[in-house]
């Protein structure tokens, strides 16, 4: 059974959280700030953390940081706020999610399970390796591009970035010089079906182009469809 935390100062909140989380047949704790949820992360594993951002004590970006230096396990963030710099300051900490209130229940569990599907059942990506030693490595002038070590270096040195924005490039990379659609990058990536909300794809893409610096240029978006990758290679 698959064990999500719940963190919100709103009882009402997440009570109806854990009432479809627990219909669908998830193990669940709460807490109603950073500093409860930080103390329970250090007591339990799980499997996945629902985080409002906008709490008393400790607000969810600065549990968010707390909790990655230690995991990688996966966060939703929610907030009443949807402006573009909250989503940006929660994906360069690495959250997976970002949900904004008032939201469907019914979505956040398909995205919780999309997620925790993607987290729990990944498959080795498609390539071919260019060296003897087996690894799987994608080199364009100054980028390379280690699937196998999941490592991404420009002009030889490691990029900064987060789990998600690997997951794009890596994507993008493979399906180079291919218009990929804005659903189908949502799909791929993120694992679910697409809601209509593409500002997390195009806040992840902003985040991927400053993260990648002169090689940004590869990435190309395509007025009214998508992006692509764009290699000779």
């Amino acid at each position: 059974m698959k064990h999500i935390l719940i963190v919100d100062d709103e009882e009402r909140i997440r009570s109806l959280i854990r009432k479809y989380a627990e219909f669908e047949g998830y193990a669940v704790d709460e807490a109603s700030n950073g500093l409860d949820a930080l103390e329970l992360f250090g007591k339990n594993s799980y499997d996945l953390v629902v985080m409002d951002i906008m709490m008393p004590g400790l607000d969810g970006l600065s549990a968010s940081k707390e909790i990655r230096k230690k995991s990688e396990v996966p966060i939703i963030m929610l907030s009443a706020r949807g402006e573009e710099y909250d989503r940006i300051g929660g994906f360069q900490l690495g959250v997976d999610d970002y949900v904004v209130k008032p939201f469907s229940p019914k979505e956040l569990m398909l995205r919780i399970e999309a997620i925790l599907k993607r987290t729990s059942a990944r498959t080795d990506d498609k390539g071919t390796a260019d060296n003897t030693d087996g690894r799987d490595v994608f080199r364009l002038e100054g980028l390379e591009v280690d699937f196998t070590a999941r490592v991404v270096k420009i002009d030889g040195k490691p990029a900064d970035m987060s789990p998600k924005e690997y997951e794009l490039l890596f994507y993008l990379v493979r399906n180079r010089n291919i218009a990929l659609s804005r659903e189908k990058l949502i799909c791929e990536v993120w694992g679910y079906d697409f809601f209509g909300d593409d500002r997390t794809l195009d806040t992840h893409i902003k985040l991927l182009r400053h993260s990648l610096g002169p090689y940004s240029k590869f990435i190309v978006t395509l007025r009214g469809v998508g992006y692509r990758f764009e290699s000779s290679k």
